[in-house]
């Protein structure tokens, strides 16, 4: 799906921008730029920016909320779109384990699949895949960078320390 416009938001105590890609009703993508990420326009231009910047900013504060603006029906697998969907029952400041979800989608071997699910995913931190990691308690990976998935994980409080479970690194 073509996304004719982009909206910039900066995190500057992170050093962070966040792009999101739209065509001015869905949002088509999120793109997680790094410190040297620019922000080209950030002022909101239309009600759909208006939604995600207020959303975003409460994230960045730490409210505890889901984000819901509406998405794009883009080209995905069934099984992506299935893994899309557990990864939004994933609570705030909870992880799971690539192998649960994977459990969760009712293909219990398939762990690998959903990190590259997670990979194509196009909307991270609205489609939380930063809450998902390894069944050791690593991160595993994260289309950002780890960097990006270990600011998000902090900002939800959760403790890295191995264990899988609620608010720390889990099964």
């Amino acid at each position: 799906m073509q996304a004719p416009f982009h909206f910039d938001f900066a995190v500057p105590e992170r050093g962070l921008v966040i792009r999101a890609r739209h065509d001015g009703e869905v949002l088509v993508g999120i793109e997680l730029r790094g410190r040297r990420g620019r922000s080209e326009r950030s002022r909101p231009s239309c009600e759909l920016e208006r939604r995600l910047a207020t959303a975003m900013r409460g994230t960045f504060a730490g409210e505890k909320r889901a984000i819901r603006v509406p998405l794009a029906d883009v080209e995905a697998t069934p099984f992506q779109r299935a893994v899309w969907e557990a990864l939004r029952r994933i609570p705030y400041g909870e992880v799971r384990s690539y192998g649960w979800v994977a459990k969760a989608v009712g293909r219990p071997r398939a762990a690998r699949a959903v990190g590259a699910a997670c990979g194509a995913n196009p909307w991270p931190i609205i489609v939380p895949c930063h809450r998902v990691i390894a069944a050791d308690g690593s991160l595993g990976g994260y289309s950002a960078g780890l960097k990006w998935k270990r600011c998000l994980l902090k900002l939800e409080g959760v403790s890295l320390d191995g264990r899988v479970g609620r608010g720390r690194a889990g099964s």
